[in-house]
């Protein structure tokens, strides 16, 4: 059994048919990647997943459990736990301040406590940055706080939701090292990326989307390997 299987999803805003029939899975302990142009429905995938969107027809299970009808705050108790594109940090807040309310559904102390440490120690930065409002960080840093923010709720899933747009080559690098650390610690991954290559060479599987179908899924090498997933997404001619 899978830990996250995601059966022949419809998805709509209004009367635009977001996505068509998507399904996926995600097994215990992978990095998946769901990979597409703008607009091919990605974004709307893992929203639908964290129940932020509501399907008109399909099933999202974790561990078998149908999720149809679980509000999307019990999911993060139950394991998974979105970082969603751009970051959404409180902007008002500070990053000590944003890190606590990453763990809402956690009541002992001690542990809180321990998952701000663990962030500091994945982020070095934000312990610099930790009285700072957050709304004054950079877009790097901003990327680590959500991070760290959906980490402090030890997830077993974690949805990452385009972890790498607008910071620079060198941070890239830094977010993807980060995500190969956090899944060293046992976390499985669906990310959303719209840089395929980097991507694929983290992940086990991965899945490509095309205006809210999977057009192709394969493991992640056979996908970088392929020449029309090479022309279309990675930028070769």
């Amino acid at each position: 059994m899978a830990l996250l299987e995601v059966e022949d999803l419809h998805t709509y805003y209004g009367n635009i048919h977001a996505l068509k029939g998507i399904s996926l899975t995600v097994e215990e302990g992978e990095i998946v990647t769901l990979i597409g142009t703008n607009g091919a429905g990605k974004t709307t995938t893992l929203n639908t997943i964290s129940r932020l969107l509501t399907p008109r027809q399909g099933t999202v299970r974790l561990e078998g459990q149908d999720l149809s009808h679980v509000p999307a705050h019990r999911l993060v108790t139950m394991g998974i736990v979105q970082v969603p594109e751009g970051r959404r940090v409180f902007a008002r807040l500070t990053v000590e301040e944003n890190l606590r309310m990453g763990a809402f559904t956690i009541k002992d102390k001690a542990v809180i406590d321990e998952g701000i440490e663990r962030g500091y120690t994945m982020f070095p930065r934000l312990k610099e940055r930790s009285k700072q409002v957050s709304g004054t960080l950079s877009g790097g840093e901003q990327q680590m706080l959500a991070m760290a923010r959906a980490l402090m709720a030890k997830p077993r899933l974690l949805l990452l939701d385009e972890p790498s747009m607008g910071l620079a080559p060198t941070l890239v690098e830094f977010i993807f090292e980060t995500i190969t650390s956090i899944h060293a610690e046992g976390v499985s991954i669906l990310l959303v990326e719209q840089n395929a290559l980097q991507a694929l060479a983290v992940a086990s599987r991965g899945y490509v989307l095309q205006t809210g179908k999977v057009l192709m899924a394969d493991t992640a090498a056979a996908l970088a390997a392929n020449e029309d997933v090479r022309r279309a997404y990675l930028g070769e001619i």
